[in-house]
């Protein structure tokens, strides 16, 4: 009888977890359709104008993120893993983490494994809550988080002064959120490296809904150890990506050998700021659930990857951690003080509606068994990035725009060692 009634209860909340989540999505898409129609015809040629004076091509149209529904969530975790190889894989990737007694050097030596499970098991989750772009930014007052991480996207190909038929090459490129939006803005093609089964599938199938299939591909592959030729790419990126790499100065030398001589790399990296104290417990808590949260090996300082800028061969133009300059905070998204019906899925009842919609789905046996468990260490992630950014002692974008020295440059360094 208590099963039946388990049941019935669980039932309940699934279909009040759907409702609700319709509900919302419903009055979010009038939200955005009313202040699109506050958009004037002139402010539209204007915004058009100064696009085509840059050499840009525009898609002025607000493409919708992603918008995956319960079925979609359910269907897709777990990735490529067999659904009843998930709580397995649940447990083995939870055991390379601090929190479950693991050690960062067996992260760092197994990160491809581990960083692979993570993704096999959150994808689904990412698309649910963030749409295509998995990745923060800083955000103006008014502006919603959909419009903030595009036009971080948009700030990146302009640091890197991306032009029309450039050969362009996205490191870490998720389900490709960034890589189309990018494709688009600037009309160069791009490669996504991704070693992710799972997502790679996920972003074919978006690119040619978004009709860059012809233009922009998807690479298997590990950027430790990139399948290209030396110097193959005018422009090099990451989005909160390179910060899986196991050695900041391997990877960033990887990323030197492909890019043409004279090109620059950009990034966003995931960073502990100077701030951060190891020795405090609190900050160690805080960095170990980002650390478990986010399928990282570790977290590196933003001094030390910039040293390992320098000692790959790169020429630093600039760098800065934008969060300080963010007029809002930028982890107001994951924020539980925070509601916005823009970025619902991510406020503290999308995520308690979210929790519901998992268990029912799981016991109803249409999310594998394991689905609450990572749903429960993403939590752990978003509280974590919460209290790093109000303390201070984390940042999801720390920037920098590196140059690759031309060749003459590189050889006259040579003369001058060997002398």
């Amino acid at each position: 009888m208590s099963m039946v009634n388990e049941m019935i209860t669980n039932a309940s909340l699934l279909v009040e977890a759907y409702v609700s989540e319709r509900n919302i999505w419903r009055k979010e898409h009038e939200w955005r359709n009313n202040q699109q129609r506050k958009v004037s015809k002139e402010k539209e040629g204007e915004w058009l104008s100064l696009k085509k004076e840059n050499g840009y091509h525009c898609a002025f149209e607000d493409r919708d993120m992603s918008k995956a529904g319960a079925l979609d969530l359910a269907s897709g975790l777990g990735g490529k893993i067999e659904k009843k190889e998930v709580l397995s894989a649940v447990e083995k990737y939870e055991k390379y983490h601090v929190c479950y007694g693991g050690e960062e050097e067996d992260r760092k030596a197994n990160y491809s494994d581990m960083v692979n499970k993570y993704y096999d098991l959150v994808t689904s989750f990412y698309e649910f809550g963030w749409g295509e772009s998995f990745h923060f930014a800083p955000r103006w007052k008014g502006e919603s988080l959909r419009e903030s991480i595009k036009r971080h996207e948009h700030f990146l190909a302009l640091q890197l002064g991306l032009k029309w038929g450039q050969k362009v090459l996205d490191i870490g490129c998720g389900i490709g959120g960034p890589l189309r939006e990018i494709a688009r803005f600037s009309s160069t093609s791009i490669t996504g490296l991704n070693n992710n089964e799972y997502q790679i599938s996920r972003g074919k199938n978006l690119n040619r809904i978004a009709g860059v299939d012809k233009t922009c591909c998807f690479v298997k592959a590990d950027f430790m150890k990139m399948p290209f030729s030396d110097n193959t790419f005018d422009a090099i990126y990451a989005i909160e990506a390179t910060c899986h790499a196991p050695d900041a100065l391997g990877c960033y030398k990887e990323i030197y050998r492909v890019l043409k001589p004279g090109q620059c790399f950009a990034a966003y990296e995931w960073c502990m700021t100077d701030s951060f104290d190891p020795k405090n417990q609190e900050h160690q808590k805080i960095k170990a659930e980002i650390e478990l949260g986010d399928g990282l090996p570790d977290i590196r300082l933003t001094g030390q990857c910039l040293e390992a800028l320098k000692l790959a061969g790169f020429e630093v133009i600039w760098e800065k951690d934008l969060a300080m300059d963010s007029p809002l905070p930028w982890y107001l998204p994951l924020d539980k003080s925070h509601f916005s019906l823009s970025s619902f899925r991510l406020t503290a009842l999308g995520r308690f509606i979210t929790k519901n919609m998992v268990k029912a789905l799981e016991f109803v046996h249409l999310a594998p068994e394991g689905s609450q468990r990572v749903q429960s260490f993403l939590e752990k992630a978003a509280e974590g990035l919460v209290e790093g950014g109000r303390k201070e002692i984390f940042t999801p974008m720390y920037f920098f725009l590196a140059r690759k020295p031309h060749l003459d440059c590189q050889e006259s360094g040579n003369v001058v060692e060997a002398s």
